[in-house]
């Protein structure tokens, strides 16, 4: 839970400093390719001719680019902050059939902030994970275990659907899945940027402990993306190796 508390303590210093110039990527989009976007985005060098970047724009939705060409061609677009620009990457970005649209939506999103920088005269702030969000509202994966892995009983689930979605209301946030299979607690949810995650969650098992300490203390929460159960089941069985050897 450490590197929430940094996430959580960083957010808050960017919304101290700057109130109301933070948006949120909402769309889901790996995190790999975000990565590999933000790198091509970094590298980029000064256009020297804007101008025949523009009048080429269309060129993206031909087959005559490769798809690395596109990708960079993309990069550029984005990066001059015009409106033609911006239309553009969102006319690719809509039909979201190519293989490309994750990136398309990354590189709109780019010149959108660039022209409100423009229009507005002060910075703006995108931020963007695996797992997207809503309004000023990140989403986060968490998983809950039972103790020594057994079986939750009817009883204990239903505490814990009670609590879950008692801990989303009070903290303002939105519940969109929860789902129980043997051991394993399942949470997808949107949470506010202002709430702290790890007291969200500490208080959310700290509750439903009160009926038998039936939830393990450790729990897995990431805003990178979805694990599917078996990932979950190797990842507890790793960590609980790796204690017994320590021990």
């Amino acid at each position: 839970m450490e590197s929430c508390d940094n996430i959580y303590d960083k957010i808050q210093e960017l919304l101290g400093c700057i109130p109301g110039n933070v948006s949120i990527l909402e769309k889901q989009i790996n995190a790999d390719v975000q990565t590999e976007y933000y790198d091509y985005a970094s590298k980029m060098k000064e256009i020297s001719d804007p101008e025949e970047v523009l009048k080429n724009r269309e060129m993206i939705f031909g087959p005559g680019l490769t798809i690395e060409a596109k990708k960079l061609f993309m990069v550029r677009l984005a990066s001059l902050g015009s409106i033609e620009a911006y239309r553009t990457l969102e006319k690719y970005s809509t039909d979201g059939k190519d293989q490309l649209n994750d990136w398309a939506i990354l590189a709109m999103q780019e010149s959108r902030l660039l022209l409100e920088s423009k229009i507005l005269d002060e910075s703006q702030i995108l931020i963007s994970t695996g797992l997207g969000g809503k309004g000023l509202k990140l989403r986060y994966f968490a998983v809950f275990i039972s103790t020594n892995r057994s079986p939750l009983t009817s009883f204990q689930k239903k505490i814990l659907q009670n609590e879950v979605e008692f801990a989303m209301k009070k903290f303002h946030g939105e519940l969109e899945e929860i789902r129980i299979d043997y051991e394993l607690c399942s949470i997808l949810c949107i949470i506010p940027l202002q709430v702290s995650v790890k007291r969200l969650f500490d208080e959310l098992m700290a509750e439903c402990n009160q009926y038998g300490n039936f939830i393990y203390p450790d729990y897995i929460i990431t805003n990178v993306k979805v694990i599917p159960n078996h990932e979950i089941r190797k990842m507890i069985g790793s960590s609980r190796k790796n204690k017994t050897r320590k021990e």
